[in-house]
This record gives C-alpha cells, structure tokens and sequence, in this order.
C-alpha cells in the first residue's frame, strides 16, 4: 500500500528533516519538483522560520506548496491575488481549528525550547516530547483535502 502524503511527510520528519521540509517534500509527487531542491527550498522556515518561532514550518510549507499549485504568475490582478489569499487563509484557518494557531511558539508552548539557530539532536527523546509530527502530519492532511476539493489545473 502507498504511502499517503501525510504518512510520507511524518516518515520524512522522523528522518531528520525539518517541518517545513517533510511537508513540501512530501509533495514532490503533486509539485513535480525535483526531491533535492524541494529539500532545499523550504530549508530556511523549518522551526517557525530559522527557529525564530514563527509561523509553523509544517504551515509554511503548505502554503508554498499551496503557491505552486495555485499561485499567481505572470499578468496577475487584484481579484487573483485576492483569491490565492483567500486560499491561504482558508488553510491557515484549518490548521488553527485543530490546533488553536499557527505560530511555532505557541504549539511549543510549554515545552523547553529556545530560538538559538543550533537545532535540537533528533533522539528518542526528542520525538517523545516534541509535538511536531502532529503538526506535520496536520498540514500534509489538510493539503491533501484542499488539493481533492480543488483540482489543480494550468
């Protein structure tokens, strides 16, 4: 049985890879993006943004995905731009109904963590603790149910 996307994303992440990047490399099969850039590209948001704690690597990377999919390209007009933020939003919105928001310090909260740039050892311990796969897991699914209820199409 194939993996789904949530699955795969979860695998990734417990590999070692961050958030953000297990999300979007998740995706290569739907993005057509090459596996060694889709790893590099999103390697600047995992840990809410170079571990600043931000916005959710996992969410991040919805959205980028989200952007290839659906984004705007050349020519774009308001009414476009509107409506691929309003397509942001609507996943953001969905993230947050299951786990109340979408910034990395408050899902960590609780928890010892710091925003130093030095990211944690991946050991046992740390997927005890660490609520992340939840999360990775989350974003992949909900991406996953838009991208059914949206076709992607050029």
């Amino acid at each position: 049985m194939e993996e789904t996307h949530a699955e795969k994303a979860v695998r990734l992440f417990s590999e070692g890879l961050s958030c953000a990047q297990a999300v979007f490399v998740a995706f290569t099969d739907v993005t057509g993006m090459e596996e060694a850039l889709a790893m590099r590209l999103p390697s600047s948001f995992g840990a809410g943004m170079g571990r600043m704690r931000e916005v959710c690597g996992a969410c991040s990377a919805m959205f980028m995905v989200a952007g290839i999919l659906y984004g705007l390209g050349p020519g774009f007009d308001d009414r476009q731009k509107t409506e691929h933020y309003s397509r942001i939003q609507e996943l953001a919105a969905a993230f947050r109904a299951k786990h109340e928001t979408i910034l990395c310090c408050e899902l960590l909260k609780g928890l010892a963590v710091t925003s130093t740039p030095v990211p944690e050892k991946r050991t046992e311990q740390y997927y005890k603790v660490r609520p992340c796969v939840k999360f990775v897991y989350t974003a992949s699914e909900i991406l996953d149910q838009y991208i059914a209820a949206h076709p992607f199409t050029e």
